[in-house]
């Protein structure tokens, strides 16, 4: 018997085959090979075709299966992970009526901002534990404003995942950790915020029916399981936004546990006990896929759009022949600090730790007789971490102190460069871990149709494949302090 978990990135869809018994993860393959494009028809603008997504998924399940490693037809339950915040709206015939406006599109925010005011600060940080920002909710009020011949034509609202949930089954779904991250749910009411969906002036029915994170949301369609070589009876069992899903793919289920992932955004996901609120919202708290009304389990998320995404354009600039393994080499080869370099990584959109500000990207401090590739390489890498370190300490102002943080063994974790840059400036510990988003999609698929009892079952297995301690913490310090006068200066001229 086996699992498969779906992960709906920003850059590709992977997917992941696991067998149930072992819980090993028999093989992974991903879709497009390079990263996918952001189509952005304006400034600060970010969109995906979710068609796309379809395809993807598509070509990497062929890309699986032509392994030959397992029984397609032996694969019993789907789990979904996807990029959260995105908006997906389709008509009465499940036809996808525009592109999605995805996590990183700031158009919306100047509405979120009125919301947050106009509905009035407290109530919201009370109810909704947010600003409405440029979260889902926000954005669809912009399509509502600005194109509302597409707006009158819909009739359900997705994230991601459910899009592709609904191409597998037909069936349309969401869930309260779904709408809590769009900043539709009323954690004082444990019901759809009526105030948000009244102030906006949107119709409830646009809300596809709320279930339960692990649960059923739908049996694949015959025609679709006969196109991928599924069996007919295989159903989707679990769905959750990639950071939600991270935790759960490293077993962050529990008060005071902590996640990071650093892909094409930065992430550091905290799970908490309490309806926590930061009062500017530059950290956002979110249902958990383990939140249930009589034993509340948050998500409390520092999200940070710039951070891999800026390894990535280095790349392409400096190295776009080279694999991300040898620009990691290459960045190995500069000191800590680069010899005074510092980037500023906030090239992609407005970010919420930074009140939503459009700061932009910047490389400040280059002498044209001293800094070399090696130099600018390191100095993006380090930058991404001080980001990190930034937001980590408005978390401790939230009363979150992480002991320890968990991490996939993926994306700018597979950099020691970016991985002692982290735990030097954070000076907190990281756990690596051989698990990703697509494998915690296959095992809440699990968990989800029942196959392991608990959340101990399942991850039963999961052990650390090393753990990276700080060292140079001092120096590390003292670099990430000259990085944040830089943010300062580039902040208050905005």
């Amino acid at each position: 018997m086996y699992f498969l978990g779906i992960d709906v990135g920003t850059s590709s869809v992977k997917v992941s085959i696991v067998e149930a018994s072992s819980q090993r993860k028999v093989c992974s393959a991903q879709y497009p090979a390079v990263e996918a494009a952001i189509n952005s028809p304006q400034p600060n603008w970010a969109e995906q075709d979710p068609l796309d997504w379809w395809a993807y998924f598509k070509q990497a399940l062929s890309k699986a299966n032509a392994t030959g490693l397992y029984d397609p037809k032996q694969i019993t339950a789907i789990g979904i992970a996807y990029q959260m915040h995105g908006l997906v709206v389709v008509d009465k015939n499940q036809q996808v009526l525009r592109n999605a406006i995805i996590w990183c599109d700031s158009r919306a925010v100047t509405l979120g901002n009125k919301a947050f005011e106009e509905i009035g600060k407290e109530f919201n940080l009370k109810h909704h534990l947010n600003s409405p920002g440029n979260f889902t909710a926000s954005k669809l009020a912009w399509v509502k404003a600005n194109e509302p011949e597409i707006y009158q034509r819909i009739d359900k609202i997705m994230l991601p995942g459910d899009f592709i949930a609904m191409k597998l089954s037909g069936t349309i779904s969401t869930s309260i950790s779904a709408l809590s991250e769009g900043v539709f749910w009323d954690f004082q009411q444990n019901e759809l915020s009526t105030t948000l969906m009244d102030y906006y002036g949107f119709d409830p029915k646009l809300i596809p029916s709320i279930l339960p994170v692990f649960a059923e949301h739908g049996q694949i369609k015959k025609a679709v399981a006969e196109e991928l070589g599924l069996s007919s009876t295989v159903t989707i069992n679990y769905k959750a936004g990639d950071q939600p899903n991270n935790a759960l793919s490293l077993n962050v289920l529990q008060p005071g546990e902590v996640a990071a992932t650093a892909g094409t955004s930065g992430v550091i996901y905290g799970v908490s006990d309490q309806l926590i609120a930061d009062r500017e919202s530059r950290v956002n708290t979110f249902a958990h896929v383990n939140y249930r009304n009589d034993e509340i389990r948050t998500g409390v998320l520092l999200c940070i759009n710039g951070t891999g995404i800026m390894n990535s354009w280095g790349r392409k600039l400096l190295g776009k022949d080279l694999s991300y393994d040898q620009i990691n080499a290459m960045a190995a080869t500069s000191p800590i600090g680069s010899k005074g370099l510092q980037v500023i990584p906030f090239g992609n959109g407005a970010e919420r730790m930074l009140n939503n500000q459009l700061v932009g990207a910047s490389i400040s401090s280059i002498d044209l007789n001293r800094h070399e590739t090696s130099d600018i390489l390191r100095a993006i890498q380090e930058g991404i971490a001080f980001a990190f370190r930034y937001g980590l300490d408005i978390m401790r102002e939230n009363g979150l102190y992480p002991q320890m943080i968990r991490a996939g063994n993926a994306n700018l974790f597979l950099s020691p460069v970016f991985r002692d840059a982290f735990v030097g400036a954070t000076n907190v510990p990281v756990e690596v871990y051989d698990h990703d988003g697509s494998v915690g999609a296959a095992m809440g698929a699990g968990i989800g149709n029942g196959y392991y009892a608990n959340f101990t079952e399942a991850f039963k297995s999961l052990k650390p494949v090393y753990t990276v301690e700080p060292q140079h913490v001092e120096q590390y310090e003292e670099n990430y302090q000259q990085w944040k006068e830089i943010l300062k200066i580039k902040i208050n001229t905005k």
